[in-house]
């Protein structure tokens, strides 16, 4: 209803048990405590097993961020099987297992095979009986030498090396990679035409060639 005569505007005010929906967040620490605590319980729960599962390097998607390599969450079946490791008794042994996961190149799949490889090198298997230990078990002195492992299971290494400073080459500073650009632009649009040309030039030369014994 519109505002008529000399009355005043209306500046209507709602909301106005807000104090009973506010939101707090005054039992963070204690629950940062707890989360810690459990942490603690779990890791003594499955101990000498590492608390946390081994898993592969991937790529980020998108050309933005596929330069950069982080965890990924599990391995492909075609890794597990050229490292020879079974798919079911991987996640026995502390390996994550992703059966969506596929792989594009060779170089990704050769670095976590060499990854699975390396952690099987260093793991110590305990057998289900001590009494009758089977293959691939570990010895009874590794057995005693087995300690907990915290933290991430081998991180990722940064193989990055940043060139020393130089002085510039006299070839660099001739080179002109606005020249390159054009000069490659140009040879990929004229292949096709220059091939065509270089065809017909030897077939041209090869009617016109005498023929031996005239």
């Amino acid at each position: 209803m519109a505002i008529r005569h000399n009355n005043i505007i209306t500046n209507n005010h709602y909301h106005k048990k807000w104090q009973t929906r506010v939101k707090t967040w005054f039992n963070q620490p204690a629950r940062k405590h707890r989360r810690h605590q459990k942490r603690v319980l779990k890791a003594r729960q499955v101990a000498p097993r590492p608390t946390s599962s081994l898993k592969p390097i991937v790529r980020c998607p998108t050309f933005k961020y596929n330069t950069k390599q982080r965890f990924g969450r599990g391995f492909t079946l075609e890794e597990l099987k050229a490292a020879g490791i079974n798919r079911h008794f991987a996640r026995t042994i502390g390996i994550s297992v992703d059966h969506r996961r596929r792989n594009k190149s060779t170089e990704s799949l050769q670095m976590n095979v060499q990854r699975l490889k390396e952690y099987r090198s260093k793991l110590i298997l305990f057998p289900k009986k001590l009494s009758n230990p089977k293959k691939g078990d570990s010895s009874a002195e590794e057995i005693k030498m087995a300690t907990q492992h915290s933290g991430v299971l081998l991180p990722i290494k940064d193989t990055f090396k940043p060139e020393k400073a130089r002085a510039i080459t006299d070839a660099e500073r001739k080179h002109s990679v606005f020249q390159s650009l054009r000069m490659a632009r140009s040879n990929a649009k004229l292949f096709g035409i220059r091939a065509k040309r270089k065809k017909e030039a030897a077939e041209a030369a090869a009617q016109t060639k005498p023929k031996k014994g005239k």
